[in-house]
C-alpha cells in the first residue's frame, strides 16, 4: 500500500513556471494557464498510480503555495486585498503589485521552499471556498484515480499565522473548526475517501496549548466515513501522537528519515490500533534507499504489518522529478541517485519485500539497487586526502579573523570613505533574457569563450554605470556569469556535481538546481576573481566582491550523507577561504559571504540547536579568516526570524550584516533593537519580490523607521535581497527613489 505525502508540480521541464510567468507579462490568458495546470496534474497523477502508488494526493498542486490556497480556501484573506477578485487577488498577494504588498514570505519549516505568512487578527471571521480542492478530486476521478485530498491542518495553519493585533492565532480555533467540519461533510458528499491533514508545526517542540488544540481539532471534526491520517515530517512528533491516539483519526505519519526518535511513539499507535504511515524513503534528499536496509527497519517495527503504510518522510516537492533527462551526469553518480520518480519505484519494492510479495520484474531493479549502494561505498571519486589532512591540521589563524570586530571597523570606515547611511544592494542584477541566452548559447557552444567574456564584461560596465548614475556607496557587478548563487560555485568544486534538469520549487515560479555533493570538497582554481577584479578597475567606489557562504552551500545542496555533515561544512569553508583570500590579494576591499540559508538549517527541536550553532558559526568564521582587518566582510540573510538567534548572528563576526526587513520588518527589528546589536546592519527597504516601484517618500518612511532601531553609523539602506528577478525597468527608477531618499535622510542627520 505504497503512499506518497504529495508530489511536485512545477513540471519535470517547468512547464508551470514558464506558464505562470508568461500569464504574468500578459503573454497568454488564465484559460491557457489552467490547461497547462491541469495538463500538468494528469501526469503526475499518472505516474503515480503507474508505479504502483495507492495513496495519490489531490489537492497539492499550488499555482503558488499551499498557504496560500489555504488562505483562500478558509476565506482569510487581509482585508485590503478585497478590493479584488480570484486569480488576480490571490498574485497580488503572492506577488503584490502597484497598489497591494504581498504578503510576508518565509521558509517551511528547515527547508529552501517559502511559504506566505497568514495575517490574522482577533475578531476574524473564515468563510469555506473548496473549489479548488474539490474540482482538482474530482479531475482525478474523471481520470480513474482515487485520490487522498491533502489540507493543511488546523493547528499547522493558526501556528505559522501571524497576527496584526498581537492576539494569539490559536485563539481562533474554535472559530476555524467549524469550516473544517463544514469541509468535511462537503469532501465526503464528493465521494472523497481519504483525507491528509498536514500537521508539521507538530514537530517544533509543541506547547502545552498547541497540543491541547490538537487533541480538540481531532475530536471534533466529523471524520467518521472517511480515512483520516494527520501526518507530521522533518523531525519526531511524539508529543503529538500521544494527544492522537486518543482521537478518532484513522492513521499517523511519522518520519523515520529526518526523525528517528518517532521509533519511540510505533508501540503506542500499535497498541491503539490505528494505522503508521511509515515514511522511510527520504523526500527531501536525493540518495539511493538502502532498500534492504530499509525493509529489515520496517520489520523490526513492534508493530503488524498490516497496520503500516509504507510512505515518503514527506512530499517530494523538496526533490527534482527524474533522472530520465539526465544524459550527461557521471555514471557511477547517476546510480547513487533516486529523484521522485525513481522514489515511487523505491517505495513499491520496499513495500512488496515488506510484505514478502513476489517482486516479478521488480528483481532486478532490486539487483540495480544493491549494486549502486555497494559502489558507492567504495567509489576512489568521494575521497581526496589532501583535503581531509588539511582540514584535520587547521591552525588557529585559519579558523577565525584575529582581531575583534569593534576595533575593526573604525578601520574600514577610514579605508572605504563611506558616507552616513551608505547605500549598496544584496548582489544580483536583473537577469534579463539576454543574459539568459548568452549563458545558454555559450553552455551549448554556439558561441566562443571569448566573444562570452566580452558580452558578460559589457553587461558589468552597463551595471557599473548605472549604479553610478544612481548614486550608490559601495558597488556590485551584477552576477551575470552566474545562473544560481549556489549552482554557480557548485560547478567550480571538486566533490560536487550537478543534474542537468534537476529543478526544485523555492516558491512560485522561482525554481532553483541544488549542487550534488557528493566527496571531499576543494576549490582547485579562483571562481569569482577575474569579474570582480574587472568590475573594481571600471570605477573608484569599492566593489563587493560577492560569494556564497558555506552554511548556505550546504542548506541548499543535496549533502551527502555517507560523511558527518560538520566535516562537509568545513571542507567547504575551506574552499570559500581561499576565494576570500585571492579577491583580499587582488585589492578588493569589501567581500560578501552570502548566509541567506543560515537560519533554514536550523533543527526543529531545540534540544538540537546548539551544536548546529556551533557547526554553522565556525564554518563561517573559517571562511572569513583570511580578511585582514582592513577588509570589510559582509554577509546576508533572507525570510528569517531572528531573535531566538541573535548571540549566534554576533559570534559569526561580520562586519556588516544584511537582512530582509522590507516584508517581515518589525519582527526582525525588533530582534536586533532587543539585542543591542553592535556591528553595521544592512536593514532592507526594498521587497525585490513584488514588481512594484516604492515611492522615494515610501523609502523615506522606510528608513526613518530603521533609525527608530539603529544608530545611523550602523545603518546601511538597501534593498532585502538580489535583483535577479526584477527588470531594468523596475530596478533603475526603484534604486533612484532609495538614493534620493537617503541623501534626504542624511542630509537632515548632518544638519542635526
Amino acid at each position: 500500500m505504497p503512499y506518497v505525502v504529495g508530489y511536485p508540480r512545477i513540471g519535470e521541464k517547468r512547464e508551470l513556471k514558464f506558464a505562470l510567468e508568461k500569464y504574468w507579462r500578459g503573454k497568454i490568458s488564465f484559460d491557457e494557464l489552467e490547461e497547462v495546470a491541469r495538463r500538468l496534474r494528469a501526469r503526475h497523477w499518472s505516474y503515480q498510480k503507474e508505479a504502483g502508488i495507492e495513496y495519490i494526493s489531490s489537492n497539492d498542486f499550488s499555482y503558488y503555495d499551499q498557504m496560500i490556497d489555504t488562505i483562500v480556501m478558509l476565506g482569510a484573506e487581509p482585508q485590503e486585498y478585497k478590493d479584488l477578485e480570484g486569480i488576480e487577488r490571490y498574485f497580488a498577494m503572492a506577488r503584490g503589485d502597484q497598489n497591494h504588498k504581498a504578503l510576508p514570505m518565509t521558509k517551511w519549516f528547515n527547508t529552501n521552499y517559502h511559504y506566505f505568512v497568514p495575517q490574522l487578527h482577533k475578531d476574524m471571521e473564515f468563510t469555506l471556498h473548496l473549489d479548488k480542492p474539490l474540482s482538482e478530486f474530482q479531475e482525478a476521478k474523471a481520470q480513474g484515480i482515487k485520490t487522498k485530498v491533502n489540507l493543511i491542518g488546523p493547528i499547522t495553519f493558526l501556528s505559522l499565522s501571524r497576527t496584526t493585533d498581537g492576539s494569539d492565532p490559536l485563539d481562533l480555533l474554535p472559530k476555524l473548526l467549524p469550516i473544517y467540519q463544514e469541509a468535511i461533510q462537503q469532501f465526503k458528499e464528493a465521494g472523497v475517501k481519504v483525507l491528509q491533514f498536514d500537521e508539521p508545526a507538530l514537530v517544533q517542540d509543541p506547547t502545552k496549548k498547541q497540543l491541547d488544540a490538537l487533541s480538540e481539532a481531532y475530536r471534533i471534526i466529523p471524520l467518521d466515513g472517511v480515512q483520516s491520517f494527520v501526518v507530521t515530517y522533518f523531525e519526531h512528533a511524539n508529543e503529538a501522537v500521544d494527544r492522537l491516539i486518543d482521537t478518532p483519526i484513522s492513521g499517523i505519519g511519522l518520519d523515520f528519515v529526518h526523525g528517528p526518535k518517532n521509533i519511540q511513539s510505533v508501540e503506542k499507535i500499535a497498541k491503539s490500533g490505528k494505522k503508521l504511515i511509515a515514511g522511510v524513503v527520504d523526500g527531501r534528499n536525493i540518495w539511493v534507499s538502502d532498500i534492504d536496509k530499509k525493509v529489515r527497519f520496517l520489520q523490526e517495527l513492534p508493530i503488524e504489518k498490516d497496520q503500516v503504510i509504507v510512505s515518503t518522510s514527506c512530499s517530494l516537492l523538496h526533490v527534482p522529478y527524474t533522472l530520465a533527462y539526465e544524459e550527461k551526469l557521471d555514471g557511477n553518480i547517476k546510480s547513487w541517485l533516486s529523484f521522485a520518480n525513481e522514489k515511487l519505484t523505491e517505495l513499491r519494492l520496499i513495500d512488496k519485500l515488506y510484505r514478502e510479495q513476489e517482486l516479478g520484474s521488480d528483481q532486478e531493479l532490486l539487483e540495480a539497487n544493491k549494486a549502486a549502494n555497494k559502489t558507492r561505498k567504495k567509489s576512489l571519486q568521494i575521497h581526496d586526502k589532501a583535503v581531509q589532512e588539511r582540514l584535520a591540521n587547521l591552525r588557529p589563524e585559519e579558523k577565525e579573523r584575529q582581531m575583534r570586530g569593534e576595533e575593526r571597523l573604525p578601520i574600514q570606515r577610514e579605508v572605504l570613505g563611506y558616507p552616513i547611511l551608505p547605500t549598496t544592494t544584496i548582489g544580483s542584477f536583473p537577469q534579463t533574457a539576454e543574459v539568459r541566452k548568452l549563458r545558454r548559447d555559450y553552455k551549448e557552444g554556439k558561441i566562443d569563450e571569448e566573444e562570452y567574456k566580452e558580452k558578460i564584461k559589457e553587461m558589468i560596465r552597463y551595471c557599473v554605470h548605472v549604479q553610478e548614475d544612481i548614486g550608490l556607496d559601495v558597488l556590485v557587478h551584477g552576477e551575470f556569469e552566474r545562473n544560481d548563487m549556489v549552482e554557480y560555485f557548485g560547478q567550480m568544486l571538486s566533490g560536487v556535481t550537478f543534474s542537468e534538469n534537476g529543478w526544485v520549487q523555492s516558491y512560485g515560479s522561482r525554481c532553483v538546481k541544488p549542487p550534488i555533493i557528493y566527496g571531499d570538497v576543494s576549490r582547485p582554481a579562483p571562481m569569482t576573481l577575474e569579474w570582480i577584479t574587472y568590475a573594481q578597475s571600471l570605477t573608484d567606489k569599492p566593489m563587493k566582491g560577492m560569494l556564497t557562504g558555506p552554511v548556505t552551500m550546504l542548506n541548499w545542496s543535496f549533502v551527502r550523507d555517507d560523511l558527518d555533515r560538520e566535516l562537509v561544512y568545513k571542507q567547504m569553508a575551506l574552499a570559500i577561504a581561499d576565494e576570500v583570500r585571492d579577491l583580499q590579494d587582488a585589492g578588493i576591499k569589501v567581500i560578501q559571504v552570502d548566509e541567506a540559508a543560515f537560519k533554514e538549517g536550523y533543527p526543529l527541536r531545540s534540544q538540537n540547536r546548539s551544536e548546529y550553532e556551533r557547526i554553522a558559526v565556525e564554518s563561517f568564521k573559517i571562511s572569513t579568516a583570511p580578511a585582514k582587518p582592513k577588509t570589510q566582510i559582509h554577509t546576508h540573510m533572507c525570510y528569517s526570524d531572528f531573535n531566538d538567534i541573535m548571540p549566534t548572528i554576533d559570534a559569526m563576526d561580520a562586519d556588516v550584516i544584511s537582512i530582509e526587513t522590507a516584508r517581515n520588518g518589525n519582527r526582525l527589528l525588533e530582534a536586533f533593537r532587543n539585542y543591542r546589536y553592535k556591528k553595521e546592519v544592512g536593514a532592507g527597504v526594498y521587497d525585490i519580490h513584488s514588481p512594484r516601484i516604492p515611492s522615494k517618500e515610501e523609502f523615506i518612511a522606510q528608513i526613518e523607521n530603521r533609525l527608530n532601531v539603529f544608530p545611523a553609523r550602523l545603518l546601511w539602506i538597501n534593498p532585502d535581497c538580489g535583483l535577479k528577478t526584477r527588470r531594468w525597468e523596475e530596478v533603475i527608477p526603484a534604486l533612484r527613489n532609495m538614493v534620493e531618499a537617503t541623501k534626504d535622510v542624511r542630509s537632515r542627520i548632518v544638519k542635526l
